[in-house]
C-alpha cells in the first residue's frame, strides 16, 4: 500500500510538473505542436525503456481489446484540453479542475464498473469528499482577499 501512494503522489506530481512544461512549450509553437512533441517523444521513450525492461515480449498484443489501443487517442484530448486549460487559467486553477473531474469520473466509473472495472459500491462519502474538492476550487478562485491584492498591484 505505501508503495501505491508513493508512485500515485510521485504520478501526480509528474503530471502537475509536465502540465507546467507543456504550457512553456505552447507559448513557442501551437497547440498541436506541442501535443506531437509531448506525445512523440513520450512515444519513442516508451519504445525504448519497453524494448529494454521487455524485449520482445512487448509486442504480444494478440489477448487485448481492440477498443484498448485508443488509449494514445485519448492522450492527444488530455494534452491539448490541459495546454489551453492552463493557457486561459492559469496551471493550479485548471490543474485542480481537472484533477476534480479526474476523481469524478473515476468515481463514476467504479460506481458502475464501467470500462471493465471491478464493481465499488458507491458511498455518500465519496460524493462528499469529491464535493469537498469542488468547495475548495472555489474558494482558492473566488477569495477577495486574492482579488484585492491584484487590483492593489495593478
Amino acid at each position: 500500500m505505501v508503495l501505491g501512494l508513493l508512485m500515485a503522489i510521485t504520478a501526480g506530481s509528474l503530471v502537475s510538473l509536465q502540465n507546467i512544461f507543456n504550457s512553456k512549450v505552447n507559448v513557442y509553437v501551437g497547440s498541436w505542436t506541442t501535443t506531437t512533441l509531448v506525445l512523440g517523444l513520450g512515444a519513442l521513450a516508451s519504445f525504448m525503456i519497453g524494448f529494454i525492461f521487455e524485449g520482445k515480449s512487448m509486442f504480444n498484443l494478440s489477448n487485448m481489446e481492440i477498443w484498448y489501443w485508443f488509449s494514445g487517442l485519448i492522450g492527444i484530448g488530455v494534452v491539448t484540453c490541459l495546454v489551453q486549460g492552463i493557457k486561459r487559467l492559469g496551471s493550479t486553477y485548471a490543474i485542480s479542475i481537472a484533477m476534480t473531474s479526474q476523481l469524478g469520473f473515476a468515481l463514476l466509473l467504479d460506481s458502475f464498473g464501467w470500462l471493465g472495472l471491478e464493481k465499488v459500491p458507491f458511498t455518500p462519502k465519496q460524493l462528499i469528499g469529491v464535493l469537498v474538492i469542488v468547495g475548495g476550487i472555489i474558494v482558492f478562485k473566488f477569495d477577495k482577499r486574492e482579488e484585492h491584492h491584484s487590483s492593489k498591484a495593478s
